[in-house]
This record gives C-alpha cells, structure tokens and sequence, in this order.
C-alpha cells in the first residue's frame, strides 16, 4: 500500500496543494470550511504526515524531553502522564528518559535526548547541585523548564510544590491532634525536594515550640528505608511519624504493623505526594497531595513560552499550593487512653 500524498488530498477536497499544506501543519490561518474539507479528505484517505520531512523543513521535530531521576517512584508515573497530556494537547510528543537516581546518568540522559534534535526539555533533577552543570550546559542550547525539583536559582524555570507549606499543614494538624513527640524520616543528599522538605519540618517544629525532640534519620525515597526508620525511631517513643513521602511512610506503616504498634493509637504517620498507594495502606495515610495536573499544564505553559522566542527572560520560579489529606494514620487519639498510650515504648524485634 502506498502513501497518500499531499496532492491526492487537495484533490479529494478540491484545494489546492498550499492550502492543505497549510490545514495540516497549522502554520497559517484558514477558513473554517475549508479546513473541514481538506481535514475530512485526509481522513477518507488515511492521509498520515511525514514527520521526518517535516522536521527537515521547519528545523523542529515536534518532540520534548523529559528526564526523571526513577520511574519506579509511583508519583513520578502520575506526574510523567499529566505531562504527556498537556503537550499532546498542543502537537508535542514526549521521549521520556529515566536515570535511576544518579546524576552521571542524567547528564548522559540529557545529551543522548540533545542528539536526537529534541525541540526542549523537561527536567526533573537527581540532584540539586550534583544536576547543575548539566542541565545548565543544556538550558544553553534548547527551551528548558524544571520541574518539581530546583538545580539552583537562575539556572532554568522552575515549577515546584510549595514544600514549606506542605509541611506546615502536616505539623499544625498532627499538633491539633494532640501530637508533641514528633520525628521526621527523610531523604540524604542534596535533592531539593529531600532539602526543603527537612529545612521546613525544622522551621515549622521550632515556631511550634516541638524543636529538639527529634530524632531526624536521613535515608532515601524508599519503602525499605521507612521500615528500617522505625527501628532506629521507636527507643524515643515519639507519637507521631512525619516522612518526606508516602513510600517512606507506607514503609513506615509496615514496620509498625508488623510490631504490633497502634497506628494512630500509639503513633501518627503522615507522607507527602498523595500517590495512588496511599489511599490503598492500611491504615489510610494522611498526606500532602502535591497538584499534580497543575504542575504539569504551568511546566508546559512555560515552555512554550520559551519556545515561542522568549527563552532569553528572566527565569520564573513557580510555587504552587499543596492541600492537606487526612485519613486514618492520623486520626485523633482518645483522651482516656492518651496518657497510657504515651509511656509505652513497643518493643522493636532484633
């Protein structure tokens, strides 16, 4: 079977050449009726654009990079398909690179994407300084956006969660519920989303008169560390668990269960991210819900700006809001039972 040609199309509609040309690439305004005509022709005919003519022609390729640090992280999944959508809605596709947290793959990543004669790039990076370089040298050459995660003001846009206000949300409810022994499990490293997540836990604890209590333990973004988290938390006998995201906290969940410990009886757990999990574990988890498909149409909406021809601004730094979901990992515990509750440490299996 052959490929159907312009030519045959503008035949079949009864335009000329340039003016289908013009239909099918949007390049130049036409009049309604004749875009149906031209438009409903290239479908009879099973018309598909050649993309790599295309290309050739207009020096773009139609296509966007998107560079994340693990895909495996189920919130990465959610926000990868909200991207997908917002550019699909607007003629892009998406080569979607992972680097399995590591910034010597990123930067491969990244040149391997440049290669390809990708249009722009969207970056969510490993790290915030171990990034930098790299997605600086490519910000140099193409349209890129950050985002979720920061490499460093001025470096490239950046859309993000307000973490700060994440976290406030998080210690003021588990204060409202009674909770005074709080510890927070977290990520090491120099991950901006790891950073700020702790720098606000911190601040927040301090301005509510609970800074000193501790522990904080430093792991990664992992179901793994959040049950090993609590073996090294339980001897300070905190009531209440505040973790850096749901994987360490659902995590966290499982160790606790399996030890017997009351959830929220005994101690509260929260996350962060609000991923699909969350809703699933047992007990619900309490968790900050990052927007998701807002952070993906702003991150879009910035690159097109930079594509448009104004990739020479002042770099924008977007902050959106979180929201605060409450379930069962965090309920308010009974007052009768409270004091009791507070004086026994679970015993933690060796």
């Amino acid at each position: 079977m052959t490929d159907v040609t312009l030519r045959e199309v503008a035949r079949a509609s009864g335009c000329s050449v340039a003016t289908v040309s013009r239909v099918l690439a949007g390049t130049r305004p036409v009049g309604a009726e004749t875009a149906r005509k031209v438009r409903e022709a290239a479908e009879k005919l099973g018309y598909r654009p050649n993309q790599v003519a295309r290309a050739l022609r207009s020096r773009s390729t139609g296509t966007v990079g998107l560079v994340l640090p693990q895909i495996t992280n189920p919130f990465f999944p959610s926000l990868v398909r909200e991207v997908e959508h917002a550019l699909h809605a607007e003629g892009r596709a998406v080569l979607l690179a992972d680097c399995d947290d590591d910034p010597e793959v990123e930067a491969a990543r990244i040149a391997d994407l440049l290669d390809r004669q990708v249009d722009a790039l969207l970056i969510i990076a490993v790290d915030e300084r171990q990034s930098r370089d790299a997605v600086a040298k490519a910000a140099a050459h193409v349209p890129l956006v950050l985002l979720d995660r920061g490499c460093g003001p001025g470096i490239a846009d950046l859309v993000t969660t307000d973490n700060a206000t994440g976290m406030a949300l998080v210690l003021d409810h588990l204060v409202s519920t009674g909770r005074r022994r709080i510890c927070f499990v977290g990520a090491a490293g120099t991950g901006s989303a790891a950073v700020e997540r702790l720098a606000a836990y911190e601040a927040e604890t301090k301005a509510l008169g609970l800074h000193g209590f501790g522990p904080v333990e430093l792991g990664d973004f992992s179901l793994e560390w959040g049950r090993a988290a609590v073996d090294r938390i339980l001897p300070s006998r905190p009531d209440a668990v505040v973790c850096a995201n749901d994987l360490i906290a659902i995590g966290a969940l499982q160790r606790l269960r399996q030890l017997g410990v009351d959830v929220p009886g005994d101690i509260a757990v929260t996350g962060f991210d609000d991923i699909p999990m969350a809703d699933l574990a047992d007990p619900a988890l309490t968790t900050v819900r990052q927007p998701v498909r807002a952070l993906a149409a702003e991150a879009v909406h910035l690159l097109g700006h930079r594509l448009a021809g104004q990739n020479d601004g002042p770099r924008r730094l977007v902050r959106l809001a979180p929201e605060l979901v409450v379930r069962a990992s965090s309920a308010p515990r009974a007052s009768s039972a409270e004091d009791t509750r507070s004086t026994r440490t679970p015993e933690v299996e060796q």
